[in-house]
């Protein structure tokens, strides 16, 4: 046997192997996609941006500041409702203005927007990952495919195609919600690092 039919036979080998891991695979991405939607229709029930009331405390946490009553200026935080991660940022950075411990807001809005980043890069990952294995399930039955074509094997050939076809549509769809999240996703937490940069932005320029 020629060294390129032992390299063929060993790569035809391993790429056949890897069928089963790519179907299972698939079918956990599809379940994951769709705790992912479940996990997205949750939020957005939940989303809630009042422009009027983040203005308004803001505008109290700035004639606060002025007056140096970091007292007063904590409970205005506090007093800010807006979606989850501006008003969990606002709680946590009520505590520390209390104490006038700017870096620890900065960086506090800093590890916010990493956890807005880690949300993202869940469905990124579904996204992305979903058209490989999408599309490693489609080439790997084509070689038993065409082999079973040549031997007149239509059997053998159809339930190949059946495998092709079937992981192409599950990689796509499981890539689809994943590709969907993302964007609206990204647009949400734009908005919310946006609300989270004007309540800092107030603090900075009165201290």
């Amino acid at each position: 046997m020629s060294m390129m039919d032992l390299l063929s036979s060993m790569m035809n080998v391993f790429s056949t192997a890897l069928l089963i891991p790519v179907m299972f695979l698939l079918t956990l991405l599809v379940f994951l996609s769709l705790i992912q939607l479940g996990e997205f229709l949750s939020e957005y029930t939940k989303r809630h941006r009042d422009w009027a009331n983040l203005e308004t405390n803001c505008k109290k946490l700035e004639h606060d500041l002025r007056n140096l009553d970091f007292a007063e200026a904590s409970r205005a935080l506090e007093n800010i409702k807006q979606n989850y991660m501006v008003t969990s940022f606002a709680r946590d950075a009520s505590k520390y203005l209390e104490e006038q411990h700017l870096p620890a807001i900065e960086r506090l809005s800093q590890e916010y927007e990493i956890r807005m980043a880690k949300r993202l890069e869940h469905t990124k990952i579904t996204s992305t990952i979903g058209p490989m294995l999408g599309l490693m399930g489609t080439l790997i039955p084509l070689g038993p495919a065409l082999i079973g074509l040549s031997a007149g094997d239509l059997e053998t050939l159809a339930q190949n195609l059946m495998i092709a076809f079937a992981t192409t549509v599950v990689g796509l769809f499981a890539a689809g919600i994943g590709y969907v999240l993302t964007q609206v996703r990204r647009r949400w937490y734009w908005e919310d690092m946006s609300d989270i940069d004007y309540i800092l932005d107030t603090i900075e320029e009165k201290i």
